[in-house]
C-alpha cells in the first residue's frame, strides 16, 4: 500500500506540473509584444511627420507687405474741387486729354473765373488759357463741367446738346442744388484740384 500511495502522489504532482508548466505558456502567449507595438506605432507616426513636413515645405509663402509695392498700388487722383458762394462741390475728372491739361494747368494753383447765365441752362466763363479739345456731341445733364471753344468753361444746370468736351461732372446734384450756390445772375467760382489716394 505504501508503495502504491507514493506512486499516486508522484503522479499527482507531475500532473499539476504539466498543468502549471501549460498556464505558463498559455499566459506567455497573450501578452502582447511591446517591442512590436512600439515599433508599429514609430512607423506610423514617421508617415504623419513626414507628410506634415511635406505640407510645411509646399505652403505658399505670404506675399510681402514691402512699403514700395503697396506705393504702387495707392496712387494719388486728382478731383476738381468747385467752390461758389462758400458751397464746395467736388467733380470726376473725365480721362481725356482735355481733363489731363487741366489738372496741370490747376497743379501751379487755383483760379477764379467769373461766371455768367446762358440760356437759362448753363453758367459759362473765360478760362486764363486754352486747353486741347475733343469735342464730340453731348447731351448735357445737371453738373457737367464743359470746357467750350478751348477757353471757356461751362457748368451746366439743365440740358444743351452740342459739339463739345466733357472735363469733370459734379454727380448726384440737382439743377436747384447748382442755383441755389450759383444764383441767377454772375458768379465768381474758384477751381482747384485736391488730390486723394485710391487703389489702382
Amino acid at each position: 500500500m505504501k508503495l502504491t500511495f507514493a506512486c499516486i502522489l508522484t503522479a499527482v504532482l507531475l500532473i499539476l506540473a504539466g498543468c502549471s508548466s501549460k498556464e505558463q505558456e498559455q499566459s506567455t502567449e497573450q501578452i502582447p509584444d511591446q517591442t512590436q507595438e512600439k515599433a508599429s506605432e514609430q512607423s506610423q507616426e514617421q508617415p504623419q511627420e513626414q507628410a506634415q513636413e511635406q505640407t510645411s515645405e509646399q505652403t505658399p509663402e505670404q506675399p510681402s507687405e514691402d512699403p514700395d509695392v503697396l506705393a504702387e498700388a495707392i496712387r494719388p487722383a486728382p478731383t476738381l474741387a468747385i467752390m461758389a458762394n462758400g458751397k464746395v462741390f467736388y467733380a470726376d475728372l473725365e480721362d481725356n486729354p482735355s481733363a489731363e491739361a487741366l489738372v496741370e494747368k490747376l497743379s501751379s494753383g487755383s483760379i477764379e473765373v467769373e461766371l455768367h447765365d446762358y440760356g437759362n441752362f448753363e453758367k459759362v466763363g473765360s478760362l486764363p488759357w486754352e486747353l486741347p479739345r475733343t469735342d464730340e456731341s453731348i447731351t448735357t445733364v445737371p453738373g457737367d463741367v464743359i470746357l467750350y471753344q478751348g477757353n471757356q468753361i461751362t457748368i451746366y444746370y439743365d440740358k444743351n446738346t452740342w459739339d463739345f468736351t466733357r472735363l469733370a461732372r459734379i454727380g448726384n446734384v440737382t439743377r436747384e442744388d447748382l442755383l441755389d450756390a450759383f444764383g441767377e445772375g454772375n458768379v465768381t467760382v474758384e477751381f482747384h484740384i485736391e488730390w486723394s489716394e485710391r487703389e489702382n
